[in-house]
């Protein structure tokens, strides 16, 4: 690629600045654990908001989108559209319970709702699982992104896009800390929103393309226009229905928890407040679903007009590794087409992309491992720099273990996938664990354990010792049914209510819940009070029921008109692009409709 002085200055400048920030919240970020991992507890939520987009506009989620819209058009987007429904759940039910428990991690949130040997297993275990071999697996994927990015546009080689990825992003993360990780995520998404929006404009004024009528016109675009796939389809069941009845509710995946979790909870707990914690998970998922995609979706489609084929990838990038030549590739690859200034510009968005990616998650993993497991279970004395300096030698092992793992991978749908199949089954009980007592230490363990043997066996066992292959959803399903059904057996396996003497559990019933450690929780949190209700009244707390949060109903019709007012903008931006004037219209003034509903009784 012909990368002139001026892109140089650009990228030089830009990765400057992000060094910088990093650089000046160094010692402040210093001063105790809780300004390194949460930075104070005193973010405003617009500041959050941007952080948790920044986060999830990494450098291999316009590769996934363009790897999605080339297999199955931009209907296939379903498969993480569904998402918004687990979002828009945590803004208006869950938002001010995160803020609300005070702690530090969402993995103590363990020893806050259950008690017992079973609750601090499992907090250990998860710091261990989701904050390493869980994290390094995400960063991986992200890493593999810039490879291939770099590999197209810099003409560089996979080790070192690694190495020096890894090197510049570990420096700042490890020094700023949380507010570092936050300001250079601002910095970050900005620069990143002013290449991805500029490059679709110059990509559709390609001479290849034509314009944007030409291009949603071309005859190998038209049928990968639609919002909607097919009904009576096998692709109506497999990316709509799917997705929005099972998966939404049923899969975790990261800055998709059902009921929150991972860095959307880290930004949560970071909030000043109640309110400034839902308002940044609000504008989360505004930008996310309905102000960030197009631009992607736009290089996609175009995609589809000057590499047609990937033996056409091929034979226009013969330096790139056959191994990496995949569908997600021909997104950089349209990136090459850029003219000079623009060009450092996207380069410069792409890497401070995939760096914003990576802090976020080296602070998060982190922070779990510091927290959650070396000061929980091998330091409880730890003082305040002795956790700040594991925290930070922590972030530079992730780094390295990420690196090591790159390597392995081969691309961005196929490892949203893998990812999707882990999280199968778990979701339900993270929703249902905040409102139903009967949940306990036992439930999770099950519901991890099963679910991550599941995906074993779907994804590597079955198909490479048996020849026995499912599609996807059928791999999903069977995992979710499985999972769930196993941790359901396990909840009422043990019973709470029946092992309550004087507001304690006894020790032959450690696994189960004890009626102290519940009711501490009920006083804190103040959930909806439907599944408590019975424990409460057994443990004479009637007093309790009042006390909890009200308006159930009312938060379901703000996420219901919060998902519709987002789609409808989503859509309707869809619809003018495409040239449907009327349909973006009436569209998009649902959607400015039920948004105002929303934020007029948030």
């Amino acid at each position: 690629m012909n990368i002139q002085a001026i892109d140089w200055v650009i990228i030089g400048i830009c990765l400057l600045v992000v060094l910088a920030i990093g650089l000046f919240y160094t010692r402040k970020s210093g001063k105790n654990p809780d300004e390194f991992f949460l930075s104070g507890r005193d973010m405003p939520w617009w500041l959050l908001g941007f952080s948790m987009v920044a986060t999830t506009f990494s450098a291999d989620t316009p590769n996934l989108v363009t790897d999605i819209v080339r297999k199955d058009g931009v209907a296939g987007n379903w498969a993480w559209w569904a998402f918004l429904l687990t979002g828009m759940l945590t803004v208006f039910l869950y938002a001010r319970f995160w803020r609300r428990s005070g702690i530090t991690t969402d993995l103590e949130f363990y020893e806050l709702r259950y008690s017992g040997k079973p609750a601090a297993f499992l907090r250990g275990f998860r710091a261990v699982y989701l904050g390493f071999f869980f994290n390094v697996m995400i960063m991986a994927t992200v890493m593999l992104a810039g490879v291939k990015i770099g590999s197209i546009m810099l003409g560089a080689t996979p080790i070192q896009t690694i190495v020096a990825v890894s090197v510049f992003t570990v420096i700042y993360s490890s020094l700023g800390g949380f507010k570092g990780v936050v300001m250079t995520d601002f910095v970050q998404f900005i620069i990143a929103m002013v290449g991805s929006v500029g490059a679709a404009i110059a990509i559709v004024k390609l001479p290849e393309v034509g314009s944007l009528d030409a291009l949603v016109s071309h005859e190998l675009v038209r049928d990968k226009l639609q919002f909607f796939p097919d009904p009576g389809t096998d692709t109506f069941i497999t990316v709509l229905i799917i997705p929005i009845a099972v998966q939404w509710w049923s899969v975790w995946y990261p800055g998709a928890e059902p009921g929150g979790g991972g860095y959307i909870a880290q930004r949560m707990l970071s909030a000043k407040d109640e309110k400034n914690a839902q308002q940044a998970t609000l504008f989360f998922n505004f930008a996310h679903y309905a102000l960030r995609p197009w631009p992607w979706i736009l290089i996609a489609l175009a995609s589809l007009i000057v590499f047609p084929e990937l033996s056409d990838l091929e034979a226009q990038f013969p330096q790139v590794d056959k191994s990496l030549i995949n569908d997600d590739l021909a997104y950089p690859a349209m990136l090459s087409y850029l003219p000079k200034g623009l060009l450092g510009i996207v380069i410069a968005s792409l890497l401070m992309a995939l760096m914003s990616t990576i802090s976020t998650h080296l602070n998060w993993g982190a922070s779990y491992l510091t927290h959650d497991f070396y000061k929980r279970f091998i330091r409880p004395d730890a003082s305040d720099q002795n956790l700040i300096v594991f925290g930070r030698v922590v972030t530079v092992l992730l780094m390295l273990c990420t690196a090591l793992l790159v390597p392995y991978l081969e691309s961005a749908k196929k490892a949203f996938g893998i990812l999707l199949q882990i999280g199968a089954g778990t979701g339900l009980l993270f929703i249902l664990r905040w409102f139903w007592y009967r949940i306990h230490a036992i439930s999770e363990l099950t519901a991890m354990i099963v679910s991550f043997i599941m995906a074993v066996l779907l994804e590597i066992v079955l198909p490479n010792q048996y020849d026995i292959v499912f599609t996807g959803s059928e791999k999903l399903l069977i995992g979710i049914g499985v999972t769930t059904l196993a941790w359901v057996v396990a909840t009422f396996a043990y019973d709470p209510s029946k092992t309550i003497t004087n507001g304690e559990a006894s020790d032959q019933d450690e696994p189960s819940t004890h009626a102290a450690k519940l009711i501490h929780f009920v006083e804190l949190i103040k959930p909806y009070p439907m599944g408590w209700r019975k424990f409460l009244l057994a443990n004479n707390r009637p007093d309790l029921i009042e006390k909890c949060e009200g308006g159930f109903s009312r938060s379901i019709l703000q996420m219901v008109l919060g998902t519709l007012a987002i789609y409808c903008l989503l859509f309707g931006l869809g619809s003018w692009l495409y040239g449907n004037s009327l349909e973006a219209i009436i569209t998009l003034i649902i959607g400015c409709i039920s948004a105002w509903v929303v934020l007029r009784r948030l």
